[in-house]
């Protein structure tokens, strides 16, 4: 009975999310019951591909990204895989109408990190486009549950909230992108000479991208906004704490919200949102 496994495949993918983000899978669990399923299965693909790159270390990662795009690309057409996290991810994406190209674009960035590049400007938001806002906006095909009128006016704001978010894990990241793998993603910036000043300039950056991406979630439908609102209200409060760290500190140590500090903005912003029904 295929609807068992297709159950099997979803659950997976949830386990996946929960497993690798306590973040994540609060913002999720805020959606509307309806749309959890389809997140999850967003998540766990994405995430899938990208523990190949940063931890599958000693294996051969090329060849167990080709092998996730070829079996990504044959699920597509056939409907079907044995993969549970293929199988669930295919469905989402034909019952949301989800552009193949986006997948292109998300596995292209994903390659990126296997050449270990020097970024210029142009590579960089190249990486940027595929891994994290090309995710955004998958995910909002879900959240528009399938209004086109709708996906195209929140396009923009979707892919803002990608990248500071994406900007957000470079910094929170530096330490492990630099001395364990070897990247260095921010263009034109030697680590060897970061500073405080050339961390305020990314900062900046961050800041008017929140500031875009807001108008955007206060526009969702009311099924997916306090979800994502919750998700950009983490990685605000993160952003917060990134911002009150020196960059030597920055590059030497992950900075983390404790889970006790989660769960008290969970319950502030549900709060403030139940109460003044609004977002700031």
């Amino acid at each position: 009975m295929k609807k068992l496994f297709d159950d099997i495949s979803f659950k997976t993918s949830e386990v996946i999310t929960k497993k690798y983000s306590t973040s994540f899978s609060m913002g999720i669990r805020a959606l509307h019951p309806t749309l959890r399923h389809a997140i999850y299965a967003i998540y766990g693909y994405v995430r899938i591909a990208d523990e190949i790159v940063d931890s599958f270390h000693g294996y051969d990662q090329r060849r167990l990204l080709d092998e996730l795009e070829q079996e990504t690309k044959m699920a597509l057409d056939r409907k079907i895989s044995l993969n549970p996290v293929i199988n669930c991810f295919q469905e989402v994406v034909h019952q949301y109408d989800i552009e193949y190209q986006l997948i292109d674009q998300f596995l292209k960035s994903m390659k990126m990190d296997l050449q270990k590049l020097e970024y210029n400007s142009d590579l960089y938001k190249e990486y940027i486009l595929g891994s994290a806002e090309v995710v955004g906006l998958m995910c909002l095909h879900v959240f528009v549950e399938g209004n086109k009128d709708k996906y195209d006016e929140l396009k923009p704001y979707a892919m803002k909230l990608g990248s500071a978010f994406q900007k957000i894990n470079f910094l929170r990241d530096l330490k492990d992108d630099y001395h364990v793998l070897g990247l260095t993603y921010f263009p034109e910036v030697d680590l060897t000479q970061f500073n405080d000043g050339i961390k305020k300039s990314i900062e900046a950056d961050i800041r008017e991208e929140f500031h875009e991406a807001l108008v955007g979630i206060k526009k969702l439908p009311i099924t997916s906004r306090f979800g994502v609102y919750l998700a950009y209200k983490y990685y605000y409060s993160l952003f917060n704490k990134i911002q009150s760290t020196p960059a030597q500190r920055i590059l030497n140590e992950r900075i983390r919200i404790p889970d006790s500090r989660k769960v008290s903005m969970l319950l502030g912003c549900y709060l403030n949102y139940k109460i003044a029904n609004t977002i700031q």
